[in-house]
Formats: C-alpha cells, structure tokens, sequence
C-alpha cells in the first residue's frame, strides 16, 4: 500500500492510473471528497444557482429534472467549482467569509477521506481482490494540518513523495498553473497573511474587489514554495522521495516496484 505526496502536476493520477492496469486499487482522495464527504454541498451550491433562472427554477421545484455530481478520477471539476476562487463575485469569485466556509468543508472532508484509507484497503483486497493498494491524495494534504492522519497514513502506507526534479520543472508546474489558474486550498495563516499583503501591494481594502484569476495567479507560486518543506517535513522522518522524471519514465508495476526500491535504497545511504 502506497500513498503519493506532491503538488498537483506532478505525477501523481497519471501513475496511480497506469498503475490501476496492473492489479492496484487506485484510490482517489478528491474522488472520495467530491463523490462522498461534499457531494450534498456540491449539489446544494448548483441547485442555488439554477433556482435563479426562472426556467429551471420551475423545473426543479417540481421535481421534473434532477443534478446529479458527475465528477471522475481524472475530472475533479465538480470540487474545484466548490472550492471556487475568492475575489469579486461579478468576476465569478467567491466572497471572503464564504470562502473561508468552503475551505474549511474541504479541509475538514480531505480529512475524513484519509481516514477512510485503512477500511479502502481491507475492502480493496477483500472485496475485488486487488493486491496492491495506491493512496492517490490532493496536493493540498501537507497543508491541513492533521498529524492524526499522517501518522494513520504512515501506519498503513509507504509514503511516498513526488518531487519536482529541478528548478526548471519546478518553473513549469508554475507557469502551468498560472496559465490555467485553478481553485486552491490554502492554511487559514497563510491566507490571511497573502491576503493582506496582496491587496495592500495592489491598492485594494477588500477582497471583493479583486480579480479571482489575478490573485490566484499572484499568489500560486507563493503556496508552491510554502508547500516544498511541509512535504519535506513529513518525506524526511517517515516516508521516501524520487522525482517527477523518475515518475516519468514508470511504464508497468514492474518499473514502479524497481523505483521504490531504488528510492528506499538511496533514503537508506543517506540516512
């Protein structure tokens, strides 16, 4: 049983996916959020919006159409519309105490689908037979502040840490980001603190001012850097590490087995 830390983009789906080929159960932790732990929230927040087109409004209080969440393991829009982007609401963002509501739903949701790991993988081998289990978790799982549900993962998984391989991979997960800005989770403190400091830098008194895209993309590479010693912090005493090239280049269960080994084996050399 194997569970994969790092920042999105690095690996982590596209390997629990090629893995699921070869007889590993492939759980997704955004999958078990969005399908479980937030779907009644999902599903309120789009009912709220339909309710305000008249059309739909007179459809759904009759009960002739239904919403269903179809979100997939490779498709987590359903979370990330939740989640949502804070900024000014007529620009599609999220107003700050709202907000600050739905990152503490996801927070405490991320943590419930961890604990659900230990049972996933007793039913994965009892239930459908798999032998092997991957734990495939959101890059925000260093920034929820649980050492509860490290430990349980430590207990019942090998971590795991995908790290960029260098600085020029580490730019374009970046710049990737910041192209196609996406929803984010972040620590209470650290957006406070980013918070405050990006709108007195743009002249701003509150968030419902700014453009949502623009402070995400201001403020991505900054939880970037502020996330590479909390995934450390865990790596280093518990778990093991290997780059995204090495990721890369797993074709088969039989190449990933040989990257664990080599990375135990290097963790071990170096103490």
């Amino acid at each position: 049983s194997i569970t994969l830390l790092g920042m999105s983009g690095v690996g982590k789906t596209h390997l629990a996916t090629t893995l699921r080929r070869y007889n590993w159960f492939h759980y997704s932790g955004d999958y078990r959020i969005g399908t479980h732990y937030l779907n009644e929230d999902i599903l309120d927040l789009i009912k709220l919006q339909a309710m305000k087109v008249p059309f739909l409004r007179g459809l759904l209080r009759k009960d002739w159409i239904y919403i269903r969440n179809n979100i997939k393991v490779d498709d987590l829009g359903p979370i990330l519309c939740f989640v949502g982007k804070l900024g000014n609401p007529e620009l599609g963002g999220v107003p700050l105490k709202e907000f600050k509501h739905r990152q503490a739903l996801y927070r405490e949701a991320e943590i419930a689908a961890m604990r659900d790991v230990p049972s996933f993988i007793q039913k994965s081998q009892a239930i459908y037979g798999y032998q092997h289990f991957i734990n495939d978790v959101g890059g925000s799982l260093c920034d929820i502040e649980s050492p509860e549900v490290i430990e349980l993962l430590d207990r019942h998984s090998l971590i795991l840490y995908i790290q960029a391989s260098d600085q020029r991979q580490e730019e374009l997960l970046v710049e990737r980001a910041v192209e196609d800005p996406k929803p984010l989770y972040f620590r209470p403190a650290f957006l406070d603190q980013q918070l405050a400091i990006y709108l007195r830098e743009n002249g701003l008194d509150y968030a419902a001012e700014m453009d949502p895209d623009a402070f995400t993309r201001w403020v991505f590479p900054r939880l970037f850097r502020s996330r590479i010693p909390r995934y450390e912090a865990i790596t280093e005493p518990l778990g093991y590490s290997v780059s995204s090239q090495e990721v890369e280049q797993v074709r088969d269960d039989q190449d990933f087995i040989e990257l664990l080994e080599r990375a135990i084996t290097r963790d071990g050399q170096t103490g």
